[in-house]
């Protein structure tokens, strides 16, 4: 009996030492990212420039649009493939409700096309003749804030540099910039949903107008 009761004071002893220890052990904050703090929402420096949001590649990707300079001569305006990502949790709420929440945030990384090999401004791969991505070449980030920018519709639109590296932060563009083409034919609350069968095959809430 006593061999037992001093084994199980050891026993408790040395859970006790570990408990202290692993106390003592600094607590670590969670990742910087949307898989541990849930909803991303945009982020503002003090002057009000929006933040590069963060961990962007790790979104859920919508789709790739391409508008070579050969095919909008003398030169397109985004001469790359636009590299469209929504921010999870926003894409659920789209996905449950046929709306974009507020706090929405769409980034557009582009992305050069490798040089051409052919006068179409293609080139060949093993897989064939085509187009095929090359570096990247800065980025817009849109927000939806109906607040904030009322003046433009509900969507703030932003410019990361178009090169690289891309800007830290950035200040909002004014309606003639960008979103006066949202406004005018984007399909669906000022998004281009009709590029994106993945954005597009949400149901249209009652109530909701969309462009054809």
């Amino acid at each position: 009996m006593r061999r037992t009761v001093l084994a199980l004071t050891a026993i408790l002893g040395v859970g006790a030492m570990a408990t202290a220890v692993f106390a003592q052990q600094p607590q670590l904050p969670p990742p910087d990212d949307w898989h541990a703090t849930g909803r991303y929402l945009p982020e503002y420096t003090k002057d009000g420039d929006l933040i590069l949001p963060k961990n962007f590649h790790e979104w859920v990707y919508v789709g790739s649009p391409l508008t070579p300079n050969f095919l909008n001569p003398p030169q397109a305006n985004f001469p790359e493939f636009h590299n469209v990502y929504i921010e999870p949790g926003s894409y659920e709420i789209y996905k449950n409700t046929g709306v974009f929440p507020e706090g929405t945030i769409f980034v557009k990384e582009l992305q050069l096309m490798q040089p051409a090999t052919h006068p179409d401004g293609s080139r060949t791969a093993p897989s064939g003749k085509g187009f095929f991505p090359g570096a990247f070449n800065g980025a817009d980030v849109t927000v939806k804030d109906t607040v904030r920018y009322k003046a433009t519709d509900g969507w703030g639109y932003y410019n990361f540099n178009h090169f690289e590296p891309k800007a830290a932060s950035a200040k909002v563009r004014p309606i003639e910039e960008c979103a006066y083409c949202h406004i005018a034919s984007a399909k669906r609350d000022d998004v281009w949903t009709q590029f994106y069968a993945l954005l597009d095959k949400v149901p249209v809430p009652a109530g909701q107008t969309v462009k054809q």
